[in-house]
């Protein structure tokens, strides 16, 4: 499925390419793989280009807010960041990886919500975190 049915993140702030499984208000999951000229590579960092961890962190947000939208309960709202709690980097991701992304919602109400996520690459965990939300 494309993300942009679901989300209103668009280029250069959009950080999936496809969601591969959904089940509305519970859980998805997606690819995203970053360009390989993305501008953000040549500084960060020169000569060792490396994904930054924010941007892993914002992807696993965008799917979450893929999997809250995907309900015709929150149509018309918007899931904006509330705080990030655990996240930690265990993978360097650099230019031609892949990262699958996974989401599950942990709780979900008409204002708020909290879902845990992750990015790998190949099977090996790059980001694990903990997002707080609220509903716009």
């Amino acid at each position: 499925m494309d993300p942009k049915e679901l989300i209103p993140h668009r280029d250069p702030f959009l950080f999936l390419d496809e969601i591969t499984e959904l089940i509305p208000k519970v859980s998805a999951k997606a690819i995203w793989t970053p360009p390989s000229d993305w501008p953000n590579f040549s500084g960060h960092f020169p000569g060792r280009p490396t994904l930054p961890g924010v941007v892993m962190v914002e992807s696993v947000a965008q799917l979450g807010a893929a999997t809250v939208l995907a309900s015709p309960d929150y149509q018309g709202k918007l899931p904006l960041f509330g705080g990030i709690d655990r996240a930690r980097f265990r993978k360097q991701v650099v230019p031609g990886d892949t990262l699958e992304l996974e989401v599950e919602m942990v709780s979900l109400s008409a204002r708020a919500g909290k879902g845990k996520g992750s990015a790998s690459v190949n099977g090996k965990v790059a980001c694990e975190v903990e997002l707080f939300f609220v509903i716009a």
